[in-house]
C-alpha cells in the first residue's frame, strides 16, 4: 500500500511539471531569448518614413514560408547603420522618391532555415519565381545560400527604391501561379519598386549590379540605388543589385541569433 501512495505521487508531480512547462505564458518564452545588444534599433524609430516589405516574415520567398525568426514584420539594424540610410532617404525624399526595405537584421537560426532548405533538393515549391535557370544542388557552390549571413551582423540590408507616391504591392497567395523573375517587370510579379530589371532575390547573373545585359532605365535605376547608398557609407555586393552593407559596421565578426521582434530590442 504505501508503495502504491508514493507511484501516485510520483506520478502526480510529474503532470503538475509537465503543466507548468505546457503553460508558460508567451511573455515568459519571449524573455527567456536572446536580447539585441544597444547599439541595435528599429528603422521606424530613426525613419519612419522607409518603407518596409519585410519579405522573409511572409511565404512570399524563395523557400516558400514565413522564416525562422521573424517574428514580426519589422526591419532591425544597428543605430548607425539606420542612421546611415536616414541620410540616403532624405536625399530621395528630396527627388520624389523613397527607401523600401525587404529585409535587414536576420537571425541566425533564419540563415539556419535556409541552409535546411537547400539541403532538401526535392523542395522546389518557390524555383519558378526565385531560382528557374539555377539546379537547387548548385546554390552553395554558387554563392546563393550559405552558413553565415552578413545580415546577422546587423549592418546589412537588402533594399529598392520606390516612386512617390507609392502604390501598394498586392499579398501573394501562396500557390498561385509564379513568373521568372527576370521576366519584365509587367509580368513578372508586381512590386512598387521601380525597375530594376529582376525582382528581389532573384538568383540569377542578371542580378547582378552591372550585369551588362542591363541597360537603359533598367542600368539608370540600380545606378541611382547604388551612388546614393555609396555616398552614405554604403558598399553593394556584386551579385546581388539589392543587397547593401555599411562599411563601418560596429560589429563586423559578430553574427547575432536574437528574434526579430520589438521585445528583442532594449
Amino acid at each position: 500500500m504505501q508503495k502504491q501512495k508514493t507511484d501516485l505521487r510520483v506520478l502526480f508531480l510529474g503532470f503538475v511539471a509537465f503543466l507548468s512547462l505546457a503553460l508558460v505564458s508567451p511573455a515568459a518564452a519571449v524573455a527567456s531569448e536572446p536580447k539585441a545588444p544597444d547599439g541595435f534599433v528599429a528603422l521606424s524609430r530613426v525613419d519612419s518614413s522607409i518603407i518596409q516589405e519585410m519579405r522573409y516574415f511572409t511565404p512570399h520567398n524563395f523557400v516558400g514560408e514565413p522564416i525562422d525568426g521573424y517574428q514580426e514584420p519589422l526591419c532591425i539594424l544597428t543605430k548607425a547603420a539606420a542612421e546611415a540610410l536616414h541620410k540616403v532617404q532624405v536625399q530621395l525624399l528630396s527627388t520624389g522618391y523613397s527607401l523600401k526595405v525587404y529585409d535587414c537584421y536576420r537571425p541566425q537560426r533564419a540563415v539556419d532555415h535556409f541552409v535546411r532548405w537547400a539541403e532538401d533538393l526535392a523542395d522546389d515549391t518557390m524555383k519558378g519565381e526565385f531560382y528557374p535557370r539555377v539546379d537547387k544542388s548548385t546554390l552553395f557552390t554558387d554563392g546563393y545560400i550559405a552558413e553565415k549571413s552578413g545580415h546577422s551582423r546587423g549592418s546589412t540590408m537588402d533594399l529598392t527604391i520606390v516612386k512617390l507616391p507609392a502604390k501598394s504591392t498586392r499579398p501573394y497567395v501562396p500557390g498561385e501561379p509564379l513568373v521568372r523573375c527576370y521576366e519584365p517587370q509587367g509580368t513578372r510579379f508586381p512590386d512598387n519598386s521601380i525597375d530594376m530589371g529582376t525582382g528581389y532575390d532573384c538568383f540569377d547573373t542578371l542580378a547582378h549590379t552591372l550585369d551588362p545585359r542591363i541597360t537603359g532605365v533598367q542600368l539608370e535605376n540600380r545606378l541611382k540605388l547604388k551612388g546614393a547608398m555609396e555616398a552614405a557609407g554604403f558598399r553593394n555586393l556584386p551579385e546581388e543589385w539589392w543587397h547593401f552593407t555599411l562599411n563601418n559596421e560596429p560589429y563586423p565578426d559578430t553574427y547575432f541569433d536574437f528574434p526579430i521582434a520589438r521585445a528583442s530590442l532594449s
